[in-house]
């Protein structure tokens, strides 16, 4: 048996823990943005579904405050599946006596995780030009949050079409910190 498998499988676990995050899309999404804004893990990481909420509560209330309700588009792409177990011990006077200790240490489902490689996207936030310096601000204030370090990278949407460069305005100007992560689009 391998050691170090996912603890995912729920038709085994009894009393799976119900995942934190409420909304995994906020704003327009029918509306057509220049900009794709996201906050590119930097390290193999475990965030727990609380993280994840915490990020899109801070990133979108910041959005919301600058941009307005509308002019935006928030996503959360990794999904919690991992359930996280703890084994929990009695710390009182006379405990030991009561508890188990190692003996019985398998430990019940607490809380759930998603398991987030490095290079992979957490969040993203789709915006138009005027709206790219408040993401960038938005989505750095929310990775206070995280566990790992992450990076914020933004690109062009023009670029996702068809011949993979940069639009002029992206390359020409001083903030072309356009990034493309593992060769593909973000």
């Amino acid at each position: 048996m391998k050691r170090d498998m996912a603890y995912t499988r729920r038709e085994y676990i009894h009393r799976v823990p119900q995942s934190r995050i409420s909304r995994f899309t906020l704003g327009d999404p029918t509306a057509e943005y220049e900009f794709a804004v996201s906050l590119i893990a930097s390290k193999d990481a475990q965030i727990s579904s609380n993280a994840l909420e915490t990020i899109r509560i801070t990133t979108n209330k910041a959005l919301a405050g600058m941009l307005g309700e509308k002019s935006y588009l928030l996503k959360i792409v990794p999904y919690p599946h991992l359930i996280i177990r703890e084994h929990k011990f009695m710390s009182f006077a006379g405990a030991d006596r009561l508890s188990q200790g190692m003996g019985h240490a398998f430990g019940r489902p607490t809380k759930r995780a998603a398991v987030v490689k490095k290079g992979k996207k957490i969040i993203s936030v789709f915006v138009m030009k005027e709206g790219v310096d408040a993401a960038i601000k938005a989505i750095k204030k929310s990775s206070k949050k995280l566990p790992r370090e992450a990076e914020v990278y933004y690109v062009c949407m023009e670029w996702k079409q068809k011949d993979y460069r940069f639009c002029r305005d992206c390359v020409m100007s001083k903030k072309a910190r356009a990034w493309v992560v593992l060769g593909r689009p973000l």
